[in-house]
């Protein structure tokens, strides 16, 4: 007997409909499993026979031969569990073979019979409904988060017997429904650190709004305890809120990489990810065996935080010039070459020198001019080239921290964001940020003053500016602009901005 049932596999974020084809067959006993599974696929021959036999279903005593199809496309995870023990089922008409036709199955089984949650339920899912396949039985752990995807049929099954009982009528299972509205509701700023907590630091709090505004990477540079971490973890609350769409995305990729919990199935805050000095460059920018998302895709939308930036490896500080630039990550490997998203903001943080007191006129800097310049030298010129603002965090005295008047909360900061992004928005007819500007949209939408070019040619010659920087300027420059409700660049915009680009790092 032969039995055909539907599933998914991905390929990186992008997937595809599964056949998996079940033929049970007189013969000496045997289950052969093919169509490039990985070893969590193949053992799911044990878990399926357990499964079965614990639920009060006869495995079959003969050949079983089990094809997952299309064969060229790896199959990973133990989300074939259930497909494979419903396609066996069917086989051997303990199921309604019929009525499994309309379903795309996904689920992991437990040894007796009941489904346990997996990973990138939500991609599996989008990728069905895009093939037309839009009824989907996944583990009752998963609903919440497969029900995100519009159009979808969701059911929520929690064992092998629920299973045949609803394909036979005896149980009904309605659809599962989510409330998109409240879960987005749930992107509020209560208990996100404010802008209203820092004290002092005027310029970098300017800075951060810029950055926010245009979508732009920022490079803080200060002694210890000056506060940079403090405002770095404080980007998130001044952006602007996750649309739907983004948030599925950035849901998507969270999902792949086991994240998500089922009480909370829905990314619905920016992401910000801060990964500590030691990470290797595969935990960053993703890799493995089969290439899974890094750091940089999980910030996908949000902020990536790199505090002790020279305290970083040179590969992966180098490994961050290409997803700065084309906001993807492509990682290949023997077995796969995957893409995936890498559009975030690079908020990078750094002490002057080793001691961190280099400069610092309350402090007494221990290291030699060697010593600063071997470990500033540790962050290549072409990685700074692709920062957009450098800054320097001052030190504060104690008339400023001890200061009780509250600094501008993030709310505030947050109106005018929004403000300049719709500016944006109408610019660009689309998500874009003004940092992500082609040359091509540099030279449409960033027209100067006769005054400031001027000023940019002084600049441009004397502080010896690359031709990334450039046009890095003008992106700023651009939204200083755009914050001032300005169609032109005018001089004081443009000199903002090159001030931005000013700090002797080398």
């Amino acid at each position: 007997m032969l039995a055909i049932v539907k599933s998914t596999a991905l390929h990186g974020l992008d997937g595809q409909v599964v056949q998996v084809e079940v033929d049970v067959s007189n013969g000496l006993p045997c289950f052969d499993l093919v169509g490039l599974p990985d070893p969590a696929v193949r053992e799911a021959r044990d878990r399926v026979r357990a499964a079965m036999k614990n639920s009060g279903f006869e495995y079959p005593l003969g050949r079983i031969t089990v094809n997952l199809a299309p064969a060229d496309i790896r199959k990973e995870g133990p989300l074939y569990d259930l497909p494979i023990a419903a396609g066996i089922l069917a086989a051997t008409g303990q199921i309604d073979a019929g009525a499994l036709k309309r379903y795309v199955l996904i689920g992991e089984l437990s040894l007796n019979g009941t489904l346990r949650r997996v990973t990138g339920v939500l991609p599996n899912v989008l990728a069905a409904c895009e093939q037309g396949l839009r009824e989907v039985i996944v583990p009752s752990e998963n609903a919440r988060e497969a029900a995100l995807v519009r159009g979808a049929k969701i059911y929520p099954v929690d064992s092998l017997e629920q299973l045949n009982n609803f394909l036979r009528g005896a149980e009904k299972i309605a659809p599962y429904q989510v409330d998109l509205e409240n879960l987005l509701a749930a992107n509020n700023v209560d208990g996100e650190p404010d802008m209203a907590d820092v004290k002092g630091q005027a310029a970098a709090r300017r800075a951060l709004e810029v950055a926010a505004a245009g979508g732009h990477n920022v490079l803080m540079i200060g002694s210890p305890g000056s506060g940079k971490t403090m405002l770095a973890r404080r980007l998130p609350g001044i952006l602007p809120d996750l649309t739907f769409e983004e948030a599925i995305e950035v849901t998507k990729i969270h999902s792949l990489a086991g994240l998500l919990t089922p009480e909370q199935p829905l990314v619905t805050r920016r992401p910000f990810r801060a990964p500590h000095h030691s990470a290797s460059a595969v935990a960053l920018v993703g890799g493995g065996r089969y290439p899974r998302p890094g750091e940089i895709s999980l910030a996908h939308f949000g902020v990536l935080f790199l505090d002790e930036l020279p305290e970083f490896s040179k590969d992966v500080l180098e490994s961050l010039r290409q997803p700065l630039e084309d906001r993807v990550i492509t990682i290949s490997r023997v077995n796969a070459a995957v893409t995936y998203p890498a559009s975030f903001i690079l908020i990078a943080a750094m002490n002057p020198c080793p001691c961190g007191f280099h400069g610092d006129p309350a402090g007494n800097c221990s290291c030699t001019p060697y010593q600063v310049q071997r470990y500033v030298n540790r962050i290549s010129g072409p990685l700074l080239d692709r920062i957009d603002i450098h800054l320097e965090v001052p030190r504060l005295d104690y008339r400023e921290l001890n200061d009780a008047s509250p600094g501008e909360a993030s709310g505030a900061i947050k109106k005018r964001v929004n403000q300049a992004r719709a500016v944006q928005q109408e610019r660009f007819g689309n998500a874009a940020w003004n940092a992500r500007m082609t040359p091509a949209q540099v030279r449409k939408h960033c027209p100067l003053t006769r005054e400031a070019k001027t000023l940019f040619q002084t600049a441009f010659r004397r502080l010896n500016f690359s031709n990334r920087a450039h046009d890095r300027i003008l992106k700023v420059a651009r939204t200083i602009a755009d914050l001032d409700n300005s169609d032109v660049i005018g001089t004081a915009h443009l000199a903002e901005a090159i001030q931005y680009r000013s700090v002797q790092i080398r």
